[in-house]
């Protein structure tokens, strides 16, 4: 159960509430392995999507999961919405709670951004992705994926690779697998680790051959080339050879490990394509699979004591 109106984070999850998540995802994932068409438990619960940034996975996954409940999609025009004629962020917040929606899902590129819109409506708020600060369900996501291979989500060596600086998946993940009791690593070229990161328990690396020893997870990250100004690296081609990973690099990592990434990759820069295509290590597409049943998951504990399910 989440004692909460809004997922804007995993920073202040507790424990309990990730595990509720991701056990009650287990059964909505057996179900869609299954083909069980889902009870429409949200019939008559307005679900708005509003994704001020591109999205494939995220935004999608959504819209199937409130499909499988039930919900009423909303997917909100952006380009030909009042914020195209100069309406701020806060009086859109107050034309749409005046709508009485039931969910927001929001993906805006700055951070904070969400919180303030949830500090403003009524309705539950989603956080599907907020500049650099987090992206909660891709954490959960992961957290599931990891368990369902490995059997478990504690006690594990996780390494976490690439762009840290400009992840909300990163931070994410730090937060929500650390609460777990995982040992968690981040590696990268110094300009691409943010500063202060060791105070959030993670052991920091600028050598990915060392960072991976012993690991039973690598987790590669995206380049945000989006989110940066300025040179970061000197090549793409270089970046591959210190930072890509490809099989010299994983030999460091335990025999299992398993490799991650939360897409959409650049193959043959953040990771050699061989290895994220490999089935016996790589769960990216497993990732993709499990985050539809964890957003279902999502939409379910956030809207368990609706009046409309009560009826």
């Amino acid at each position: 159960m989440l004692n909460r109106k809004d997922l804007l984070g995993t920073a202040d999850l507790s424990k309990e509430e990730i595990l509720s998540i991701i056990d009650l995802a287990e059964r909505y994932s057996d179900d869609n392995n299954n083909h069980v068409n889902n009870t429409k438990i949200l019939t008559g619960i307005t679900q708005i999507n509003l994704f001020f940034e591109n999205s494939t996975r995220t935004q999608v996954s959504f819209e199937i999961a409130g499909t499988r409940l039930g919900t009423n999609i909303v997917n909100f025009p952006l380009k030909n919405s009042s914020q195209s004629k100069g309406e701020t962020l806060l009086d859109l917040a107050s034309t749409l709670n005046s709508m009485f929606p039931d969910i927001l899902i929001i993906r805006h590129p700055n951070s904070g951004a969400v919180q303030l819109i949830s500090e403003k409506v009524k309705c539950s708020v989603i956080n599907a992705g907020d500049g650099y600060h987090e992206h909660p369900t891709q954490a959960l996501l992961d957290a599931q994926t990891i368990r369902k291979r490995l059997g478990t989500i504690t006690g594990l060596k996780i390494a976490i690779c690439g762009d840290i600086a400009h992840s909300r998946v990163a931070r994410s993940n730090i937060f929500c697998l650390k609460t777990l009791g995982n040992q968690i690593t981040v590696i990268g070229p110094k300009n691409l680790i943010p500063k202060g990161v060791e105070t959030m328990g993670v052991k920091v690396s600028n050598n990915m051959f060392d960072g991976l020893q012993d690991v039973d997870v690598v987790m590669v990250l995206r380049l945000q080339k989006e989110r940066m100004s300025g040179s970061f690296f000197s090549s793409e081609r270089e970046y591959f050879h210190q930072y890509g990973l490809d099989e010299k690099k994983l030999k460091y990592a335990k025999p299992n490990a398993i490799i991650m990434h939360p897409g959409p990759m650049n193959r043959g820069i953040e990771i050699d394509g061989d290895l994220a295509d490999d089935i016996n290590r790589s769960v990216i597409t497993k990732q993709v699979e499990v985050g539809l049943a964890i957003r279902m998951a999502v939409l379910d504990l956030l809207t368990e004591n609706h009046p409309l399910r009560k009826k």
